[in-house]
C-alpha cells in the first residue's frame, strides 16, 4: 500500500522536485569530487543537483517510478547517475562507500548507525526533514515523522556539526526556517 501511494505521489508530479534547501544554502560546503549518494531521493532534484557540480552520485528510493523518472531526466540532462529502486529501511549501506550522502524529507531513525558508516573518513551528511515544531500545514501529520527538538543532533553525535537550523517557533514565524530541521555534519578525517 505505502508503495503504491509513492508510486503515484511520483507518477502525477511535475519535473524532478525541488532541491532541498540544505543543499541548496550550501552549495560551497560541497567536495570539488567523489562519490554521493541521495538517499530516499524521488525523483532526483538533488541527484541531479550533485551531478552537475561534479560528484559521482547514486540515487535511491523505494519508488521504481521516482527512480524511472530520474532515469529519464539523467539522460536527457547528460548525467551519469546510478539510480535504484531500494527499499531504504530493510537494506544496508555499503561501509565507507560515500563522500558524501543527502536525506531530505525521510525519517527512519534506525538507518542513523549505517549512514554515518557509510560515510568515507571526512565525508559529509547533508541532512534535512520535518519537526514537530509546527507552524505550517506542510509535511507529515503523525509525529513519528517528525523530529523532536534537536533530534538530529542527537542521531548523528559521532558527527562534527558544520551547519544546524532548526528555528522552531521563535520571533516572527511568518519568516526563516519553519517546519524543519537541517543538519550538515562531518565524519571525523582519516589521520595523518
Amino acid at each position: 500500500m505505502e508503495d503504491a501511494r509513492w508510486d503515484r505521489r511520483h507518477g502525477e508530479a511535475q519535473g524532478p522536485g525541488e532541491v532541498a534547501e540544505v543543499l541548496r544554502q550550501n552549495l560551497h560546503l560541497l567536495p570539488p569530487w567523489g562519490r554521493a549518494l541521495d538517499l530516499a531521493c524521488g525523483r532526483g532534484a538533488n541527484a541531479l543537483l550533485m551531478a552537475r557540480q561534479g560528484l559521482r552520485v547514486s540515487a535511491w528510493d523505494l519508488s521504481p517510478v521516482a527512480i524511472e523518472r530520474l532515469r529519464r531526466e539523467a539522460v536527457a540532462q547528460g548525467l551519469e547517475i546510478e539510480a535504484e529502486a531500494r527499499d531504504l529501511c530493510a537494506g544496508t549501506l555499503p561501509e565507507a562507500a560515500f563522500d558524501l550522502i543527502l536525506v531530505s524529507h525521510f525519517l527512519e531513525r534506525s538507518l542513523a548507525p549505517a549512514i554515518i558508516s557509510a560515510l568515507r573518513p571526512g565525508g559529509l551528511l547533508f541532512y534535512q526533514t520535518f519537526s514537530r515544531a509546527v507552524v505550517s500545514m506542510a509535511g507529515p501529520s503523525n509525529s513519528e515523522y517528525r523530529l523532536a527538538d534537536n533530534e538530529l543532533l542527537s542521531l548523528f553525535t559521532s558527527l562534527r556539526v558544520r551547519v544546524y537550523r532548526e528555528e522552531q517557533t521563535l520571533g516572527d514565524t511568518t519568516q526563516g526556517w519553519r517546519d524543519k530541521a537541517m543538519l550538515i555534519a562531518q565524519k571525523a578525517p582519516a589521520p595523518r
